[in-house]
């Protein structure tokens, strides 16, 4: 949510008509973002133009039953351009994309749009009425508008809204909204959390490049995090017991769970199941290389050509030289004299 509380009004400059039937009236408690819907919008900020300030897209997802829940999964981008007097968005463009992608992925939805600023300008509530109405948009629920700013030097920080009609008239309801803030979460899973991980630690080296890790090496560094962990929630029990800091019931009953789901195994038994583990994957990794050696040798043998003495046998070749230089009536062996005897005397004819 940032630091900001309050609610934000846009009003655009051109009016139009709405009825109504078009305004939603179940609102989301909650939004949910994967990192690849992310990734493709901070895709598309660094690729925009020099002179554009935002970019614009399509968001894509599943939503709950009720409405209250959108997990936000995809995005696309859509062409526009925005001055200060007028904004223009390619509705044909959204419309096509929208259809293609719904065919690609039955399962999701639009459930908004996303702008890479987190100013929400006079042009904003245009947008967002547009992607709210009714048809082709997400009537009967509200459009989830997402701000990412991409300013360089700084962090990225992203900002969910929801809008409400506000107007006297109907006509002055269709080109005004209240955007009013909804909690957001970016939530990734284990092999999701590894990439983002691997990407971060990028940013220290010089040439922003990241070598891909061993298996050895991610279960080493996977060791060494729990075992960090472990000692910053060790340290931080010794100081409650010496009254160093201060306790946390809290924290307390989150560690007393944990702790509960832990195995009832003796120390040995761990030992040899993860020795076994181990001796498992060896045996696997072997058999994958002896294999893989064993479909190669198998290509080279079947691509490649068995040579005698200078020249290449070649099935025919031999018994057509044969026969025309009269000595390769004995199999392979005499046709390939045939062959060099009968070269020899078209040869010695041609001179």
């Amino acid at each position: 949510m940032g630091s900001s509380s309050y609610l934000h009004l846009a009003r655009p400059l051109a009016p139009a008509q709405i009825s109504s039937s078009t305004i939603s009236t179940t609102a989301p408690v909650s939004v949910t973002i994967q990192p690849q819907a992310l990734f493709s919008i901070l895709d598309h900020a660094s690729r925009r133009p020099a002179d554009q300030e935002r970019v614009i897209g399509t968001l894509l997802g599943v939503r709950s039953e009720d409405g209250t829940e959108v997990e936000i999964r995809n995005c696309y981008a859509v062409p526009h351009t925005e001055t200060q007097e007028q904004v223009e968005v390619d509705m044909d463009y959204q419309k096509s994309m929208l259809q293609l992608h719904l065919r690609a992925s039955p399962k999701e939805v639009l459930v908004g749009w996303y702008a890479t600023s987190d100013e929400l300008n006079t042009f904003s509530a245009l947008i967002q009425n547009f992607y709210s109405q009714q048809g082709e948009g997400t009537w009967p629920h509200p459009a989830v508008h997402l701000t990412v700013s991409t300013v360089a030097g700084k962090d990225v920080e992203a900002h969910t809204y929801i809008s409400a009609p506000i107007g006297v008239t109907p006509e002055r309801a269709a080109d005004s909204c209240l955007f009013v803030p909804v909690p957001h979460e970016i939530k990734y899973n284990d092999g999701e959390k590894s990439g983002l991980e691997l990407i971060a630690s990028a940013k220290d080296a010089e040439n922003r490049s990241q070598p891909l890790l061993t298996d050895i090496e991610v279960l080493e560094k996977a060791v060494e995090q729990v075992l960090d962990m472990l000692e910053r929630v060790s340290l931080y029990v010794s100081n409650v017991l010496d009254e160093e800091a201060e306790p946390s019931a809290a924290l307390g009953q989150f560690l007393m769970n944990t702790l509960s789901l832990a195995p009832k195994v003796e120390a040995e038994d761990i030992e040899r199941d993860f020795n076994n583990h181990v001796q498992d994957v060896l045996l696997v990794s072997y058999l994958a290389n002896t294999i893989r050696t064993q479909i190669d040798l198998s290509n080279r043998l079947a691509t490649g050509v068995l040579t005698m003495g200078d020249k290449p046998v070649v099935d025919g070749e031999g018994g057509k030289g044969g026969h025309e230089g009269g000595g390769g009536g004995r199999g392979g062996r005499g046709g390939y004299r045939g062959d060099r005897s009968g070269a020899g005397q078209r040869g010695q004819r041609e001179q």
